[in-house]
This record gives C-alpha cells, structure tokens and sequence, in this order.
C-alpha cells in the first residue's frame, strides 16, 4: 500500500535538511523562506533487520523492505490560511498525504535566520496548529451550505451536517479534529470527503544540535565534559527557568517529540554514499545506537497503525505493509487482487519460527507451518505463503 507523509514546519527549520538525509536525494537546503517551492518526494525504505535474518536462510537474489513515500513541502507562515507565503499550495499538497511530520527548530544557529527572528519551539507549534485549524475552518464554513441543501432534499444527509456543525465547534475552540470524539466509525467516515488537515496523524520532530542530541536522544551517550549546548545556553540566559531538556520531555499534544539532529543524519547520509563502513563509524562516534531516520521511520509506521508481514523465496525476501489488524484475504491482496478474490489458505510462521527452524524446510519438517483461513488476523513478523484459486 502507497504511504504518504508530509514533512511540515515552519521556514528554516530543517526540514528540507531532514528530507535531504532520508532520502539521499538532495532536496533543496538553503537559508532562506520558501527555499523548498515544489514538493519533492522521496520514497524511503522502513529499516528492519528481519530482513537479512531471512535472506541468510533464503538466500534471494533480492530484498524488498517496505517503503514510506516522504513529500519536502514548502514551509508555512502566519497567514498561509488566508494564503500567505505559499499559503493555498502549502495546504493543498497537506491534504494529499496520509499523516504529517512537524519538524521543530530547537537548535540555535546565528548562520540561519528563524523567519520569527528568534527560536521559539512552543510558539512555533502553536502557529503551525492555529493555521491548519483555521484552514479546516474555512473548510467547513465553504462546505455547510452545500450541506444543509443536500440535508433538505435526503434525510440520510441530516447526520453528515450535525456532525459537520459540531466540528466546526470544535474547531472553534482551537481543537484538531483529531481528537474530536465521533459517535464511531461511521460519523468519522461522514466527513472523509473534505478532507480535513487536523484529523490527520502527526508526529513531531524535534531538530537539535549536535550537543543536544546527545544529552537527550535516548539512543545516544552523554557528550564529553566540556562541551555545551548553544540553544540551552540562549535559553538559560533568557531565562533560568526554562531548559532545552525540560522544552524536549513536555508532550507536545499527548506526544513526546522525536529527537534528531537532521544535519547529523545529513552527514551520516552522504558518507553512506560513498562510505558505508565510514558512515557507520561515524555513528558509532557520536554515540548513536541507530539512525535517527530509524527511529523516525519506524516511529511513521507506528503513528499509521502499520505493521509488515513478509514472503521468503528464492527471487526475493520482501516486506508487505498493512494495518494492524488485517486479515489473511486482505493481506494476501496487497501482493496481487487475484489473489484475495481466490484465497484458499495461507501457510504461516511467525518470524522467531521461522528463523529458529532454519526455514520453511525445518518448519514442515517440525510440523510447525501452520495452515491458516481466512478470519486469521496476520500478525506482525508473519512469514507466509498464500494459496489460490485462479480466476
């Protein structure tokens, strides 16, 4: 299934440096507003070292990991509901995606400008929130009369409206959408169609320094003494009250943000090109245990509700992204419509079986392939082979 993810922030956040790290493909990076026009989209594969357990028993000629598509999208401004800045574009190319990543600057660089002047995480994710707010606003406000006309003519319209009038009270409150209690999954399905920013997931990216990241990634080790962090050290003197570690653990909307340094995974990035072992070396240097594009992709699965099952043969080991909670004709689908309209069974192993067995040879030979039907729920790490009817 094709993922999409916006990379949203304000200008000069990062964003397009981060965007450049996941996807070695060099998205625009420059010190100034709206550096990033159109879009670039990136397809960035999920890291999950399954993979090569699999492939060292199989011994494939290839190995598909599954894919998160990334959009670098301009960056907002106060007003872009109103369409400042790049406003209506910036907005447009939102609604095409699947969930957002919300990069926030918590680094200080005197090299590059904060289109507010100053660095300011709160107040940058209050005005990120306010203006997708207002966009699903007007939104709503556009898409009302059409509403109470369609409700007068069929009653079954009636409860799209009621519930597109008590969103937009919600709204009003300065609330996303997501987290509007809808009657169930039905109400939530009403409103599907205008395609609303706020309702959709979000995860937040916290851009530090290199300092930083080290004293607060948990994947990292504490720096050597001496060193100090520059943000901290502008906040301190601002006010001794605030610190960078207290900004980076308060939950930003229920969440702790993501912590990463995109100019080190942009370093990382490039060395990795060329130098693979290099890069790693480099990695291990700054103490990380594993990239902050792991993290980060792993952490958009999650944020989607997603999770993989994989195929194992000859040509190719391959992971398959579906939801939680899929069962075995709809998993069996995303590899090929014929054959979820066909499905007979599917033979199954988990992944520690599959891997403690040597194999699906080991695993027939244990009595331990299980023949599951069609209310089977896949779980995450399935190593399956379907059966079908052609049609």
């Amino acid at each position: 299934m094709a993922l999409s993810i916006g990379i949203v922030g304000l200008p000069n956040v990062g964003k397009s440096t981060l965007f450049t790290a996941l996807t070695k493909q060099g998205g625009l990076a420059a010190n100034y507003p709206f550096a990033t026009i159109e879009p670039n989209v990136g397809i960035v594969p999920v890291p999950d070292a399954r993979l090569d357990a699999l492939a060292k028993i199989v011994k494939p000629q290839r190995i598909v990991p599954a894919t998160v598509e990334f959009v670098d999208i301009a960056g907002l401004v106060k007003g872009a509901n109103a369409g400042e800045g790049l406003g209506n574009q910036f907005l447009a190319n939102i609604r095409e995606t699947d969930a957002i990543v919300e990069v926030v600057r918590y680094f200080h660089d005197g090299d590059v400008t904060h289109v507010e002047g100053d660095v300011d995480p709160k107040r940058d994710i209050e005005t990120i929130s306010t203006e997708l707010i207002l966009a699903d606003l007007g939104t709503l406000e556009r898409a009302l009369p059409r509403l109470e006309k369609e409700a007068r003519r069929d009653k079954a319209a009636v409860t799209t409206l009621e519930v597109a009038k008590r969103l937009q009270s919600w709204l009003n409150e300065g609330k996303r959408a997501a987290k509007f209690a809808f009657g169930d999954a039905e109400e939530r399905a009403l409103i599907r169609d205008l395609h609303l920013l706020t309702i959709k997931p979000i995860l937040y990216v916290a851009n530090v320094e290199e300092n930083d990241l080290a004293r607060l990634c948990p994947s990292t080790s504490t720096p050597a003494d001496g060193q100090t962090s520059s943000f901290a050290g502008a906040l301190s003197s601002a006010d001794n009250s605030d610190s960078l570690a207290a900004l980076l653990l308060a939950p930003i909307d229920g969440q702790e943000p993501l912590v990463i340094s995109a100019k080190i995974e942009a370093d990382i990035a490039e060395l990795a090109t060329n130098n693979p072992a290099e890069a790693a070396e480099f990695q291990k240097s700054l103490g990380l245990s594993e990239s902050g594009l792991s993290r980060l992709a792993q952490a958009a699965y999650k944020l989607l509700g997603l999770q993989s099952f994989f195929t194992a043969g000859p040509l190719e080991v391959r992971a398959w992204t579906i939801p939680v909670g899929t069962k075995t004709p709809q998993a069996a689908g995303v590899i090929h419509s014929d054959f979820e309209h066909g499905f007979i069974k599917a033979e199954t192993a988990s992944f520690s079986s599959y891997i403690e067995y040597g194999g699906e040879v080991g695993l027939r030979a244990a009595g331990k392939l299980r023949q599951e039907g069609k209310d089977y729920i896949v779980s995450d790490g399935d190593v399956m082979h379907f059966k079908f009817s052609p049609r």
